[in-house]
């Protein structure tokens, strides 16, 4: 019985990454179809308004399928965070080759994440900088980009991005900021929303400054470089 218990301990080793594994599997492959509920990022920030005793808090997130969503709002994340999109599978090493250069030069840049590593974030797990969590990041986009068409990796971070505290997703936005649909946004207020990314907690989109301003004009510039609207066409 002695010589049986460290062999069974040995498979559980075994079976539970396989298990956790597995589970994920299931995970991205049912989210393929359906729309997700909330996220962990939507958790973590409800629980930590219940912690801090404001029973008032709420989460404001409303899905809309990409074709109810104005086309300047996708185009704008992808020209603000993830210019190289439609190319890569989920990782695009020259961002973070040159991130690397430039932090190493001790200039303040933003990071290479993609959008698919950033709504892998989003959607499963929670901030942080730790090696494991970064590791399980790169999994679930492995298996995001691998299950998943371009366009449903778009359409999920539009619903599920934070632009502020508390407001997730293009049509949360478009309300709490411009009082209308999402399929109403202007190419304008597109790049403002897409501009207080990735911090939308230290960016204001009702309060813009300077920073914020000038990002949005070189939002907009970027979108027109990748074709403004006709760029989702590409992914079809």
């Amino acid at each position: 019985m002695r010589a049986r218990r460290p062999r069974r301990w040995l498979r559980w080793l075994v079976v539970l990454p396989l298990l956790a594994a597995a589970f994920t599997v299931v995970q991205v492959a049912a989210l393929r179809f359906v729309d997700p509920w909330f996220t962990s990022f939507m958790a973590i920030r409800q629980a930590e308004a219940l912690a801090e005793g404001d029973l008032s808090f709420r989460i404001a997130y409303d899905w809309r399928d990409l074709d109810e969503i104005s086309p300047s709002l996708p185009v704008a994340l992808v020209a603000a965070e993830d210019q190289r999109f439609d190319e890569h599978y989920g990782f695009d090493l020259e961002a973070i080759e040159k991130a690397q250069k430039n932090n190493a030069r001790g200039r303040r840049v933003r990071g290479g994440s993609t959008i698919s590593q950033q709504l892998a974030k989003n959607l499963f797990l929670w901030s942080g900088r730790s090696w494991v969590r970064k590791g399980i990041e790169a999994w679930y986009t492995l298996l995001i980009e691998t299950m998943w068409p371009k366009r449903r990796i778009l359409e999920v971070y539009a619903n599920v991005v934070e632009f502020g505290d508390g407001v997730y997703g293009a049509q949360a936005a478009a309300r709490s900021y411009y009082r209308k649909d999402a399929r109403r946004l202007t190419a304008a207020e597109s790049a403002r929303l897409a501009a207080v990314l990735p911090s939308p907690k230290r960016y204001s989109v009702t309060r813009p400054g300077p920073y914020v301003q000038r990002r949005t004009r070189a939002i907009q510039r970027q979108m027109r470089y990748i074709g403004g609207p006709a760029y989702l066409r590409q992914l079809d």
